[in-house]
């Protein structure tokens, strides 16, 4: 399995990126795919996650409505735009698979995930 992220960089608050996920190794268009970030001195946390069709897409409170989640089988990638960034939003963001194949809950569970990527960073500085 092997996720690579990319897209992350320097930008100032209310600025927009696009993160995007390359993923092999594994049947993409079964697992559920996440967007985790880590931000300083905090944990592991969850920030976005998409249906293995694309069609369900369940957002943490701290972004619904600025981030929105983006996934193509035909290519084995899924996105992160990120619109109207604040300095909170400056993390290390990580793409990750679902533990098991064809799950998915609109109840986000730690125990869900798979194997993760690498991340790439955000910061949201003026």
């Amino acid at each position: 399995v092997q996720l690579v992220e990319s897209g992350g960089g320097l930008v100032q608050p209310g600025e927009s990126l696009r993160l995007s996920c390359v993923a092999s190794g594994f049947t993409f268009e079964d697992y559920t795919m996440f967007w985790l970030r880590q931000r300083p001195g905090k944990g592991l946390e969850w920030v976005s996650y998409v249906h293995r069709y694309g069609r369900d897409k369940v957002y943490a409170d701290s972004v619904k409505g600025r981030f929105t989640i983006h996934r193509a089988n035909n290519n084995s990638t899924v996105d992160l735009q990120m619109t109207d960034l604040q300095p909170e939003d400056t993390a290390v963001y990580y793409c990750a698979k679902q533990r098991t194949s064809f799950t998915f809950s609109t109840r986000f569970s730690p125990a869900a995930l798979g194997a993760r990527g690498q991340g790439t960073q955000v910061v949201v500085s003026s």
